[in-house]
């Protein structure tokens, strides 16, 4: 088969974005598409506008919870304080995915690395109030605007946010010899030193031990959340130092002694975990697995790995390596769409806008709720997780509503042509020409092998 801009166009839109549009490939096919996903790299992602920042949310709900009236109130009184902002704000950052940067890109790979990131350094919105008020804004603020920065900036715009020192409950963690330990009496927690290590930039039987994890702990004693109780300081809601609460004296991690600096010991270490190469060989491994394959290719990791290594971990250069290698643009669709990437698909193909609460129900019931991962490690990025029977039955109840959504008018084989290209089976013909109606022809599209997969 030539390779055509069709042909590219047709792996391009499911494998690196966010699937076709309501005008199908020919929405791209005048673009040279490879040159398109450069392009979408060097933009960098949408911003999204017009929401609060991380302290503006803090301070709105600390003075909505002082605000709110005794147990035992007149219903009136709480109805007359208003809706919860965690709610309102939650929603209107849902709705600003799926309106605006789900569905301008003319491809989607800016989209895309903004999950697939989101998904690495996971918080979850059902941890607290606070989480679900944060979790929107640390997409926004953390990870949206360094996707395609330096590696070691993008963790440190992660581990800084206030949205994961609380999910990881470093806020709660002192010094056991600090000054504060004395008043308190609260304790190292290792959460967030053992998920960096972990997950976030090593990676597991990367070699570090337990004490590692204790003396990176220590480290990163003292970063919290400043949160005071004049409402009026105009630094509530910040990232914070605790001087007080830092674990005094130098720390050993992997070998290599950190003397004590306050807030720039754990920096340092941060930096140098960011550029060792099990870090490289980790992120690699993952970027490939998410875009290429369950079980990538080795030569496709060490290449990516060794870009990363070379470029001091420039993601940007990582990416286009990504789309230039030839393991990408196999035909074989390697890869089951996850339940957000699924809806987002269908959503794009039938050019449907849904409100926050559609949107969060649809997610839910496919068992991929809104930034509410199971765990800190994020949803699998496997096809055995998703393409069980359970998620199957539950995407034939999405794909029947969302069916309905396209025009009246559509002849159903032509829409799926427009929409796969070549990648439209046989078999999905026929079953589609046996449907009764024009709903149940689009419902078996989105539920064919074609569809599913990217």
């Amino acid at each position: 088969m030539v390779r055509s801009i069709e042909y590219e166009a047709a792996i391009a839109l499911p494998r690196f974005g966010l699937g076709a549009g309501a005008k199908g490939l020919d929405s791209v096919v005048h673009m040279d598409v490879r040159e398109t996903l450069h392009e979408e790299v060097r933009r960098g992602p949408l911003a999204i506008v017009g929401q609060p920042t991380t302290a503006e949310l803090l301070h709105e709900i600390a003075t909505y919870n002082r605000a709110r009236p005794p147990r035992g109130t007149s219903v009136e009184r709480y109805k007359a304080l208003g809706p919860n902002p965690a709610l309102v704000h939650f929603n209107a950052e849902v709705a600003a995915r799926y309106s605006v940067t789900c569905v301008e890109p003319a491809i989607g790979f800016n989209e895309r690395m903004v999950m697939f990131w989101t998904n690495h350094f996971a918080v979850s919105v059902t941890k607290s109030k606070t989480m679900k008020l944060l979790s929107g804004a640390f997409e926004r603020e953390a990870v949206r605007p360094n996707a395609f920065g330096r590696f070691t900036d993008l963790v440190m715009a992660v581990e800084t946010h206030p949205a994961m020192l609380s999910y990881l409950d470093n806020v709660k963690s002192i010094g056991p010899d600090s000054a504060a330990n004395v008043k308190h009496k609260r304790g190292l927690n290792e959460n967030l030193a053992r998920e960096i290590m972990e997950l976030h930039i090593l990676g597991v039987r990367s070699g570090y031990s337990q004490a590692d994890v204790t003396a990176f702990a220590k480290a990163l004693t003292g970063w919290t959340i400043y949160m005071p109780a004049d409402l009026n300081d105009l630094d509530y809601g910040n990232f914070s130092f605790s001087d007080e609460g830092h674990e005094p004296g130098s720390q050993s991690i992997l070998g290599q002694t950190y003397p004590a600096d306050g807030f720039f010991q754990a920096t340092d270490i941060l930096t140098d975990l960011c550029g060792r190469p099990e870090t490289a060989q980790h992120i690699a491994f993952k970027l490939a697995r998410h875009f290429v394959a369950d079980a990538p290719p080795q030569d496709l990791v060490d290449r990516l790995a060794n870009v990363f290594m070379s470029t001091d971990g420039d993601l940007a250069e990582v990416s286009h390596a990504l789309v230039d290698s030839d393991e990408a643009w196999q035909p074989t669709a390697g890869k089951f769409r996850s339940p957000q990437e699924y809806l987002v698909a269908m959503l794009r193909a039938t050019g449907t806008s849904l409100s926050a609460l559609r949107i969060l129900d649809l997610l839910h019931i496919m068992g991929q709720p809104q930034w509410d991962p199971p765990g800190p490690n994020g949803y699998p990025d496997e096809a055995t997780f998703w393409a069980t029977p359970q998620g199957l039955s539950s995407r034939l109840d999405v794909a029947v509503r969302l069916a309905a959504a396209a025009p009246p008018d559509t002849v159903p084989l032509m829409y799926a042509e427009s929409i796969l290209g070549w990648r439209l089976s046989d078999i999905t013909r026929t079953a589609m020409a046996h449907a009764e109606t024009m709903r149940q022809s689009i419902a078996l599209l989105f539920l064919s092998p074609e569809f599913l997969r990217r």
